[in-house]
């Protein structure tokens, strides 16, 4: 490996800190105007502990970040591929398409397993949603995260490329993190990734709870079957089913472990154990199967029920 060339393109991967500067001017925009209007927009709390998430994420993502970037630099040398992807505008393309293929399996991996949802979990634990919810960042998400893009640089995609498209992807996420946007144009919701789609994936509602994962373009969700839209008459609930107490931030980024824990040990055989780890959140072995897909069956069925 030429460390000196891999050392090069991870400095040369800053196109995320470009970005914070608009993050954070967005941010004081939507909070002056929901000031301005009176929309409540914001909780003092709340916000600050995304702030204090978004600190601690820079800190925790050092390591992992570094460690993937050398394991995909080192993957794409021995790609088959390298000497025919090399930056063109079509390798752009295709990337940003497999990129966004591969965000939409790792974000919902991180809602159907329950030890990839404690690294995920403080991220949906805001009870508001506007631009200081998108940077509460899971923290510790940041280890297992990187692992599910390690097919690309084997499709000859290099590291750089790699990483560049996943901070386009997490710039456009941005966005869609605010109440102040309707519906878009029925062409745009059903492509992309929108406010109205992410709301509904950041709701505590049965019928909203872990859907649509999408990154940018929402057509994973209703190509897999995880798609719901916002409903009129319902409007998103925001926060987990059980909200923490807490706002000191290693409450807010480690208390879901501590739970997965708890539930572990208790559990008598290893493979109950393994469920509590490998299982959706929700899951007991001597208690309310509380899945949200098992949730939102009962709910569907109670609902034919009223209606005969």
């Amino acid at each position: 490996m030429d460390w000196q060339a891999m050392l090069t393109d991870f400095r040369s991967d800053d196109l995320i800190y470009w970005f914070v500067p608009l993050f954070f001017g967005a941010l004081a925009l939507e909070y002056a105007y929901s000031r301005t209007q009176r929309l409540e927009l914001f909780e003092t709390r709340d916000t600050k502990a995304s702030l204090w998430m978004a600190v601690f994420v820079a800190f925790v993502d050092i390591l992992p970040k570094l460690f993937f970037f050398v394991v995909i630099y080192q993957l794409h040398e021995w790609s088959p591929l390298k000497d025919v992807v090399q930056r063109q505008w079509w390798a752009w393309a295709l990337l940003f398409v497999l990129d966004d293929f591969t965000y939409y399996w790792m974000h919902r991996a991180n809602h159907e397993v329950r030890l990839f949802w404690a690294g995920h979990v403080s991220h949906h634990s805001a009870v508001k949603m506007n631009y200081a919810t998108a940077l509460r960042q899971g923290v510790g998400e940041r280890i297992h995260k990187y692992m599910f893009w390690l097919p690309l640089p084997l499709l000859g995609f290099d590291a750089l490329m790699v990483f560049t498209m996943m901070s386009i992807n997490l710039f456009y996420q941005f966005w869609i993190h605010t109440e102040l946007v309707g519906r878009l144009p029925r062409a745009l919701e059903y492509v992309f990734n929108t406010p109205s789609h992410h709301r509904v994936h950041h709701a505590s509602n049965v019928a909203y709870l872990d859907r649509n994962h999408a990154g940018v373009l929402i057509v994973w969700d209703r190509l897999f079957g995880s798609f719901t839209a916002e409903r009129e008459g319902e409007a998103p609930v925001y926060g987990l089913t059980k909200n923490i107490t807490s706002y000191r931030p290693v409450d807010v980024a480690t208390h879901e472990y501590r739970a997965l824990w708890h539930d572990v040990k208790r559990a008598e055989c290893w493979r109950d154990k393994l469920r509590y780890v490998f299982f959706a959140p929700g899951w007991s072995h001597d208690g309310e199967d509380r899945r949200s897909n098992t949730l939102r069956r009962r709910a569907q069925d109670a609902a034919a029920a009223s209606v005969v």
